[in-house]
């Protein structure tokens, strides 16, 4: 199993006793935050090729990598058609109960396949306008802040629980998809992994105003 190293977990390990070179072990990886931690202190980064004594050819290397990297993105954009899938899936299931959330949960379908697409090479990257309530504006948007409360076996019991449910399913579905934008996007140095992480991150927010709404009506419930 794939361990990441993130950003957090070194700043963690240079308070404790501050360091020059960091090396991976077999089956980690940086996160793209964690390696630009480590070039903005200058750290260098040993890896388990250039410890090995006998050096793999440049040309063999680099063929070796691109077969890794397209699996891997052969693997996230599978994941993400079963994410779309299940878009698909739920607004089906809620039609009759409400036709607008059906029809807004469609319309965030969409942005998946977007998303899909464009690590396909075949589309722009279309970015969600942020909707601000009290507990999201323009500057967290775009970030991972976590659900705005937990969902547990009290919300079974609310009229609109099958909403609920299944727009809390969408949102864990797509909270799994990091690790593979990680796998895809990580020597890239244009930014692109965590400009797919943004547009992840805006679907999930913008879904867990939806639950909010169900459950709270106008009441932000990130800030109750």
């Amino acid at each position: 199993m794939m361990k990441f190293i993130t950003e957090e977990y070194l700043r963690d390990l240079y308070k404790k006793e501050p360091f020059n070179t960091y090396q991976l072990n077999q089956g980690e990886r940086l996160t793209p935050g964690a390696r630009q931690y480590l070039s903005d202190r200058g750290i260098k980064m040993l890896n388990e090729v250039s410890c090995n004594n006998k050096k793999i050819p440049e040309a063999k290397q680099s063929k070796t990598l691109a077969v890794e990297n397209n699996n891997n993105k052969k693997k996230l954009c599978y994941k993400l058609k079963s994410v779309e899938a299940l878009f698909l899936v739920t607004s089906s299931d809620i039609l009759n109960e409400d036709i607008i959330l059906a029809q807004n949960i469609i319309a965030l379908g969409k942005k998946v396949t977007n998303i899909r697409k464009f690590i396909e090479g075949k589309s722009q990257l279309e970015s969600l306008s942020c909707q601000e309530c009290a507990g999201m504006n323009s500057t967290n948007f775009y970030n991972d802040i976590d659900d705005c409360f937990e969902i547990t076996e009290f919300y079974v019991q609310l009229e609109k629980s099958k909403e609920i449910l299944k727009l809390h399913t969408l949102r864990c579905a797509l909270h799994e998809l990091d690790p593979y934008v990680i796998e895809v996007y990580e020597e890239d140095d244009n930014n692109l992994g965590k400009d797919v992480i943004k547009n992840i991150n805006s679907i999930i927010n913008l879904l867990s105003q939806m639950i909010c709404s169900i459950v709270g009506g106008k009441r932000c419930q990130r800030k109750n």
